[in-house]
């Protein structure tokens, strides 16, 4: 599995320039407060999630959206959803729970899960997520994170959580 250094000389690799901050470690959204507000763009809360027929899905939010679980299902085309568990998330991320982020998507070699993202992140020219580990945030612009996805393959489902809908 790789680590936030691996992911840092993966982006600079793939020509994506970054900043990462480091901080305390912090384990949910409501703690990182104070952190952000040092930090320009947008802030990220990520769901490492699992349907009733075991796919796998990761889902990335702008840190005030609300995102109704119960309904979700429905929008993205999955079976009901649940948590995914640390063992799979570490498997499958390489991260563990407060660490959760759309850049352990470098570490799902077998693409066993399945990437949402909030429109809102989608159009933002600055993104934050964690570097695999929760004492750190590392900022892209919008153009790198898409960089950085299309290095993996992956073509996000881009959901509008304010609507509730997909987006093409």
């Amino acid at each position: 599995m790789k680590t936030k250094d691996d992911l840092l000389a993966f982006l600079a690799a793939h020509g994506v320039s970054q900043t990462t901050y480091d901080h305390p470690a912090v384990f949910t959204v409501g703690e990182s407060g104070a952190i952000k507000e040092d930090i320009p763009g947008a802030h990220t809360k990520n769901l490492f999630l699992k349907d009733a027929k075991g796919q796998l899905w990761l889902v990335s939010a702008e840190g005030h959206a609300q995102i109704d679980l119960k309904r979700l299902h429905l929008v993205i085309g999955s079976a009901r959803l649940s948590f995914g568990n640390a063992e799979l998330m570490a498997e499958t991320l390489g991260v563990a729970p407060g660490s959760v982020t759309a850049f352990g998507l470098v570490n799902d070699t077998s693409r066993r899960v399945r990437f949402v993202l909030d429109r809102t992140l989608a159009e933002a020219d600055l993104v934050n997520f964690h570097p695999l580990t929760n004492t750190a945030t590392t900022t892209v612009t919008r153009d790198g994170f898409r960089a950085f996805l299309a290095a993996l393959g992956i073509e996000p489902l881009v959901v509008d959580f304010a609507a509730m809908a997909v987006v093409a």
